[in-house]
């Protein structure tokens, strides 16, 4: 009887092991699938991040250069102003010229006028 009730607890106690043992493979099994999957979430997280950033970083590439192709642009048509600007005062300067030469030419005729009409008024009376 002592003999029987020993083989039974011990075959009560090897199949709590297998039971135990069992149900441990099954909670590092369950352990590592959720940890699979909590990585494979992440990773779609991280991959996503990581193409936003390379899209990011082509964007400011191409702004970069639009950019320096506006700056280069605007100080093109600036020069322009300042020459269209310089054309405009030096047609200034002509217009004024001409019209420093025009009187000057009025007040030679009329001097000229009354040189020729001169002696002949005097000559008459």
């Amino acid at each position: 009887m002592l003999s029987r009730l020993l083989k039974e607890h011990q075959a009560k106690q090897n199949e709590r092991k297998e039971q135990q043992e069992r149900r441990r493979r099954e909670a590092i099994s369950a352990a590592t699938c959720l940890t699979e999957a909590l990585v494979d979430h992440l990773n779609v997280g991280v991959a996503q991040a990581y193409v936003n950033q390379r899209k990011l970083d082509h964007e400011v590439k191409t702004l970069q250069v639009q950019a320096s192709q506006f700056s280069k642009q605007t100080s093109q048509w600036i020069s322009m102003v300042e020459g269209f600007n310089q054309a405009l005062k030096e047609i200034g300067d002509v217009e004024n010229w001409a019209r420093s030469i025009e009187m000057d030419m009025r007040t030679i005729a009329t001097a000229l006028e009354y040189v020729h009409k001169g002696p002949l008024q005097s000559a008459s009376s």
